[in-house]
Formats: structure tokens, C-alpha cells, sequence
């Protein structure tokens, strides 16, 4: 299933809203998918206390047995997190990521955000826009690899 950017924006939209009552005084994306949904977030909410983290559950549509973090942020005393990805698959990503910030941050306030999700997954997202079973073809994946 293609997702186009007129979704993309429609859908930043609403989880903006959703979040809202959050409030996250940190933003935190997973590289690579959840870039882009990051910077989008980032420029609604006018949030510039953005981080990443590395991630690699999937090399090309092969799925690896266990996710790879590395590039782990240095955050500034952060109180409320959000966790941001384009989509939540298996959920292994999200919950990794959610223990080894955990662990850091231990007095933080953690939620996730993202665009998709699969049922299935061992952890859902907080704040999230459509339950799918497809694999999804992202407008920031597809768009710019057909030149």
C-alpha cells in the first residue's frame, strides 16, 4: 500500500491533536522511518528539543531477529517524551527503544507516537492514526528512489 504525502499531512494533523494533552518537552524519533514524522511534529508544535535514536529491525523487507540501537541521545533532563515512528510492525523497535530510555531516563514520562500500526504488535503505540496488515510503502521511501 503506497501512503502518499496529502495522507502524510492530514495525519500529522490529527496526531498533533492527539498528543496535545501531553504535552512532550522532548521529542525523539527512530531513525530512519520515523524521521520525517519527527520533523513534522516538530514544526506543529513549534518543538525544537528534538533527538534520535538509531534503529534496524529490517534490512530491506528482511526482518532481522532482533533490533539494532545505537546512536543513543544525550537528552537534557527531559520530563515527558515522545517516542515518534512511522510505524509500529512488531513492536519490537518501539519496545526496546522504551527500555533502554527507560533505563537511562528513569524519571521521565515516555509515550509513542506513529502513523501506523499492526494489531499484533507486543507493544501498541500511545497516540497512532491506522491499524493496517499491509506493508506499507512510505512517500519519503518510494518517492525519491524513482529518479
Amino acid at each position: 500500500m503506497y501512503y502518499p504525502y496529502s495522507s502524510f499531512v492530514d495525519d500529522i494533523k490529527t496526531l498533533v491533536k492527539q498528543i496535545e494533552s501531553f504535552r512532550p518537552d522532548t521529542l525523539l524519533g527512530i531513525s530512519r522511518g520515523g524521521l520525517i514524522p519527527l520533523q513534522a511534529i516538530s514544526q506543529a508544535t513549534d518543538n525544537r528539543n528534538v533527538y534520535t535514536i538509531n534503529s534496524v529491525l529490517y534490512d530491506g523487507e528482511v526482518k532481522r531477529s532482533r533490533p539494532k540501537l545505537f546512536n543513543l541521545p544525550d537528552m537534557d533532563n527531559p520530563k515527558r517524551v515522545l517516542i515518534i515512528d512511522d510505524i509500529v510492525d512488531t513492536g519490537q523497535t518501539l519496545e526496546a527503544v522504551l527500555l533502554v530510555m527507560q533505563e537511562r531516563y528513569a524519571d521521565t514520562d515516555f509515550k509513542s507516537a506513529s502513523l501506523f500500526y499492526r494489531e499484533k504488535a507486543c507493544i501498541l503505540p500511545d497516540f497512532t492514526i491506522h491499524k493496517t496488515d499491509e506493508w506499507v510503502d512510505f512517500f519519503w521511501e518510494k518517492d525519491f528512489l524513482d529518479t
